[in-house]
């Protein structure tokens, strides 16, 4: 009897080890019920080995597995180790943004000649869809394969205050040239604004201890939008040129972030849209972020008119992630494609505006390689 439970004992430890993802998350752990719907973890997986784990929480990259220079697996996103985790830290790590991806000034919009109070949830303004934005919401998931997973949400008429009931997917793709292809689509009954995003929080270290002051960063953009106090754009677009905001050429993210620069202080650091050169053209890299010490390259592409690069300013060691490690001071890097924040205030810039028959279609790619 007692060899028998050994065996049982040893079966059901080596059931345990299989179940663990190649990033030794549990998939057990993120198994739960929210606002009445299943949240489970869902694994892709492509021909070189990477593996990406996401959880319809949120629609959130909760882990990301990609070879260094040495060949050695890294785990280059911060996150959580179970959906308990997710449910306790009010965080945007990984996360599907919606509606409306930044900060829309004042919680106020006007959709054809009506006004909407949005929530105002960061320094008076609505930041990434309010209180109760796409991050805290469930998906409905479909996995046709272990390369692709299409993420659908209804987000209903009034929810945040934004008008129109928005169907919209998300669909993840981990390719074979190691990039995850993200595609966003949405139609409304409603005429509404509508920005999506990715906000996942890369460290191309594999090692949250550190933060991101040895990466290298290049941006391809002349102009970028500064912003005031309140971290709200002014409406203006004004050139990189002689100015820190300069990432033409790659450039250390510690070198000038601390420097004596307006927009920097009111930034603590940088936290900016970029006004990108290839004008909606996802053939062509916008950024690219580079870490000398593992040799791990992220270029990222898409048809989106802005890149917000944001340093994580605003992590400040209180939380503990992945396998018990703390996040530090900017300890990753955020590259969010996207409209310019507050384009529906500033109808001098990019519309975001949706039509009841028009269809929103965003794209971005995250390609890892080594140098």
């Amino acid at each position: 009897m007692l060899a028998g439970m050994v065996a049982l004992l040893a079966a059901c430890s080596s059931k345990q080890a299989e179940d663990k993802t190649l990033s030794g998350l549990n998939p057990a752990d993120f198994r739960t019920e929210v606002d009445g719907k299943q949240t489970d973890l869902y694994v892709l997986k492509n021909k070189n080995g990477m593996e990406v784990c996401i959880t319809n929480f949120g629609g959130r990259i909760v882990s990301v597995m990609v070879p260094d220079k040495d060949g050695t697996m890294r785990d280059v996103v911060l996150g959580f180790d179970s959906i308990q985790d997710y449910l306790t830290h009010e965080t945007d790590f990984g996360a599907t943004i919606g509606r409306y991806a930044n900060r829309i000034k004042n919680g106020e919009i006007e959709v054809d000649g009506v006004k909407y109070q949005l929530p105002r949830n960061n320094y008076g303004h609505c930041l990434h869809g309010g209180f109760k934005g796409f991050q805290y919401r469930i998906f409905d998931m479909e996995q046709a394969d272990e390369n692709s997973l299409t993420l659908s949400y209804l987000s209903k008429d009034g929810e945040e205050g934004f008008p129109g009931n928005l169907t919209c997917k998300v669909t993840f793709t981990l390719t074979d040239d190691n990039a995850i292809d993200i595609r966003y689509s949405a139609e409304t009954d409603r005429t509404t604004v509508v920005n999506m995003t990715n906000h996942s929080y890369f460290n191309l270290d594999g090692d949250a201890s550190r933060d991101n002051s040895g990466y290298l960063l290049s941006i391809d953009a002349d102009n970028y939008t500064p912003v005031d106090s309140t971290f709200m754009t002014t409406g203006e677009i004004v050139p990189v040129e002689g100015t820190p905001m300069d990432f033409r050429t790659p450039v250390a993210i510690g070198e000038r972030i601390n420097g004596d620069f307006q927009q920097l202080k009111y930034g603590l650091g940088y936290d900016h849209n970029w006004v990108l050169n290839t004008k909606g053209d996802d053939s062509r890299p916008c950024a690219t972020v580079y870490s000398p010490r593992t040799g791990i390259a992220l270029d990222v592409y898409t048809n989106e008119p802005g890149i917000q690069f944001y340093a994580g300013n605003f992590l400040d060691g209180s939380v503990k992630g992945k396998k018990g490690v703390t996040y530090g001071r900017r300890a990753s890097v955020c590259l969010e494609t996207q409209k310019y924040p507050d384009t529906p205030n500033k109808p001098q810039w990019p519309s975001a505006l949706l039509r009841p028959g028009e269809t929103y279609n965003s794209h971005c790619i995250f390609k890892f390689y080594v140098k």
